[in-house]
């Protein structure tokens, strides 16, 4: 067996190369996102971890906002009225003939209303239909909240410790700030 290994410059041992550091340092020199972006500085230093504290806070409103416009779409989609569509049975028929159906009558100021109730099953299939005004507003969310993640991961990844309390400061910013709207209440 031959126990020679290939120290070609292609390979994570060569001198040319660079590899990921397995300890945190603390150095202010350590590279974000490229080796054009090098702090030269100590000021230098300190603006990459606040723009690291702002991309981090920025993540989190990103996410409370998403949370907040997917209540909104899930109000305004409650209220729309649907057409009916012919040759298709309507809803107050399919839910008349629920056999888990609760029929009840409602009281308010006077005046009674007969109401038909269902619970929803789980996993029925029944998601509400793609909308040209939501979906895609709702992927452009979503991408651009897992973008700037992995922006922060890469920043993790560097293993500077200044870089990494940054992204923590900023995190705890922006949950501090609007962690209340960032999940939906369950209904």
């Amino acid at each position: 067996m031959d126990m020679d290994m290939n120290m070609g410059p292609g390979t994570p041992n060569s001198s040319s190369s660079s590899f990921m550091a397995m300890a945190f340092s603390s150095g202010s020199n350590t590279p974000l996102y490229s080796s054009a972006w090098t702090p030269a500085s100590p000021a230098a230093y300190a603006g990459t971890c606040i723009f690291l504290i702002l991309l981090a806070l920025l993540a989190r409103l990103l996410v409370a906002f998403k949370a907040r416009q997917e209540a909104r779409w899930l109000d305004r989609d409650r209220r729309r009225r649907y057409v009916r569509v012919a040759g298709k049975e309507p809803l107050a028929e399919r839910l008349a003939a629920d056999p888990d159906a609760k029929h009840l009558v409602l009281a308010e100021n006077g005046v009674e209303e007969r109401v038909v109730v269902v619970e929803r099953r789980e996993g029925g299939g029944g998601g509400r239909p793609w909308r040209f005004s939501v979906d895609p507003v709702r992927a452009a969310l979503d991408t651009t909240i897992v973008g700037i993640g992995y922006l922060l991961m890469l920043a993790v990844m560097t293993m500077n410790v200044g870089y990494f309390i940054s992204v923590l400061g900023g995190v705890f910013l922006g949950s501090l700030a609007v962690g209340r709207y960032s999940s939906v209440p369950e209904h």
